[in-house]
């Protein structure tokens, strides 16, 4: 599945009649891997210091998260996995994988924990298939290990 699917048929999907705002897949290196048509231009900055407070969680609050020139307030996420902003009626949902990571923008009418569980789920999701490669990946090299003669 390319990574435009992963947006368009699972970020940007319809959750209760309501949809995301916007949403993208974005390399922790800044390098967008895909987005929605209205998803803001994000400044190579903006993406640093979310991956940054990832790392040190608790450097964005005093700051607050900016994404595409949008200031959201911090609110309660999970330390390096999640993080969360509102501005207004809406806000938005960050979730860390392996190698990227995974906005959710949303405005009324939905709901702030509608945002957070596609987005967090999609990335879940992703964690766990990076997991289950890189157990195949071990259990390949430990079985050609016990293959070749010593």
């Amino acid at each position: 599945m390319s990574w435009q699917a992963y947006v368009d048929d699972h970020l940007m999907c319809e959750i209760e009649g309501n949809h995301l705002t916007a949403a993208a897949i974005i390399g922790h290196d800044g390098t967008v891997w895909a987005q929605s048509a209205n998803f803001p231009p994000v400044k190579p900055e903006e993406i640093t210091a979310i991956i940054n407070d990832f790392n040190e969680p608790g450097t964005l609050a005093p700051t607050g998260l900016h994404l595409g020139g949008t200031k959201y307030m911090v609110i309660q996420g999970e330390a390096g996995a999640v993080i969360r902003g509102k501005k207004g009626a809406g806000g938005v949902t960050v979730k860390k994988t392996g190698m990227a990571i995974i906005i959710g923008i949303y405005d009324e009418p939905m709901a702030p924990g509608q945002c957070n569980m596609i987005v967090e789920r999609l990335g879940d999701y992703l964690l766990d298939q990076g997991n289950l490669i890189w157990c195949d990946s071990i259990s390949r090299l430990v079985n050609l290990l016990v293959v070749l003669p010593s």
